[in-house]
């Protein structure tokens, strides 16, 4: 049964809304973009910014390398940087040029009082209110629910733009893009097989240069604990181990302050790295078309979308786990697997690591990637074998929809007061000693 042109073109809309370049990890580049705008509305270099911020920015700001910085690390890093020597035009990109002066100069404030960083107490998790001055001089730009989302803007405290209404949005997602709730699992599916290529094909194209790059960066380069290669050298022979090595070489770049753009899922770097890698790599090494690798990545990158606006853009649920399930899928699409098959891969992918907890960005969350694999690479020989966890195995339901909805329910609701601790330990001060200082 053909979708109809407006399914059809709503699907189109939300990958193109979705699969979008970013430099670095979303959430400093958010605080970097937020800065660089209020800088350009001032007119002037600030003489001091406030970054306000949501506990969730905080979270994920805290232990990543901000890209062009000259590694630095956090809130204040971001922001500065981004004042300095941003290119607000680039939005997500924002950080792609900075010139080495305003490194230098970064580097030199990001440990002064020049930069005063607030807790921003809110009901969005994704929540951030930058503010310079100058003199008299003042401004203002605030970014809510998605990284590059501009909801108002304000110079010398008269508000010059604002998002329109929640009434005028009614029925998008966010208030600004193409309503989610037309995702569904079989329309998903049944898209992924009759779209036409050419209408997704700069898009696919893109992500798959932009994210095998810094795949082949990570493998390569120095950054983290090298955990591509120490993967690869494990079992080289398997090509899940490859699939898997490349994946996680990906994030872990990005994270360790690589400066190649990738194309993000939802808002994230790392879930567009690992909704798309594994399936690159596997149509590598076993030779399968243009035509079925873009219709596995169309499957792969709308099961992401699906699962993530049920969950929401940040929570302290680790969203490797949904895009190594959406792997499980388009893989098992991939390798000729009945659409029952493919439903099977994403049933006994959530029945076994839907509980992975996200405790902020960093370079290990390379390691979760590479675990939430493992994960759905099981699942998916399982579905072809056409095993699958009965319902009520835990959160598991018999309609696939509803088990998303479930996982959905768990995270955004469910996990609310597990995020609030998560963030209260990453905040304590450390005074232990390792075994290792000795």
């Amino acid at each position: 049964m053909a979708l109809s042109k407006e399914v059809y073109q709503n699907y189109v809309n939300i990958l193109k809304e979705e699969l979008v370049p970013a430099l670095g990890c979303t959430e400093p580049i958010a605080l970097a973009y937020a800065a660089a705008k209020a800088r350009q509305v001032l007119g002037a270099e600030p003489e001091k910014i406030v970054a306000e911020c949501s506990g969730n920015i905080v979270k994920n700001v805290k232990g990543v390398i901000v890209p062009n910085s000259g590694n630095l690390i956090g809130i204040n890093a971001a922001a500065i940087v981004g004042a300095l020597g941003g290119d607000a035009d680039m939005a997500l990109e924002v950080l792609h040029d900075v010139p080495p002066e305003a490194i230098k100069r970064t580097k030199k404030l990001v440990n002064t009082d020049y930069c005063e960083v607030k807790l921003l107490h809110t009901t969005h998790t994704l929540h951030i209110k930058m503010h310079c001055f100058k003199g008299k001089d003042s401004s203002m730009v605030e970014i809510r629910d998605l990284h590059n989302n501009i909801v108002c803007i304000e110079k010398n405290g008269k508000v010059i733009q604002i998002q329109q209404s929640e009434s005028d949005a009614r029925g998008k997602y966010y208030g600004v893009m193409t309503d989610r709730s037309v995702l569904n699992f079989g329309d998903i599916l049944e898209f992924a097989q009759q779209v036409n290529i050419d209408d997704v094909r700069e898009l696919i194209s893109r992500q798959i240069k932009y994210n095998s790059a810094i795949s082949k960066e990570g493998m390569t380069g120095n950054y983290g604990v090298a955990i591509g290669p120490t993967i690869l050298a494990c079992n080289c022979d398997s090509i899940f181990t490859k699939m898997k090595a490349r994946t996680a070489a990906g994030s872990e770049a990005r994270m360790g302050g690589c400066i190649l753009p990738v194309i993000t899922n939802s808002g994230s770097g790392n879930q567009g790295i690992t909704s798309s890698i594994p399936l690159v790599v596997f149509a590598e090494e076993e030779g399968i078309d243009d035509d079925t690798l873009y219709r596995s990545l169309v499957l792969s990158n709308l099961m992401t979308i699906y699962q993530k606006a049920q969950i929401g853009r940040m929570s302290a649920f680790c969203a490797a786990v949904s895009s190594a399930t959406s792997v499980a899928a388009a893989l098992t699409f991939m390798r000729g697997g009945t659409d029952c098959q493919v439903s099977m891969a994403v049933q006994n992918s959530l029945a076994n690591a839907a509980g992975i907890v996200c405790d902020g960005a960093k370079v290990s969350c390379a390691a979760k990637i590479a675990t939430s694999l493992d994960s759905g690479f099981l699942a998916h020989q399982l579905a072809m074998q056409t095993k699958q966890y009965e319902a009520d195995t835990g959160i598991i339901k018999k309609s696939l929809d509803d088990t998303i909805k479930s996982v959905g329910r768990m995270a955004a609701e469910g996990m609310r007061t597990t995020d609030i601790e998560i963030l209260d330990i990453m905040l304590e001060e450390d005074t232990g000693k390792s075994f290792c200082d000795d």
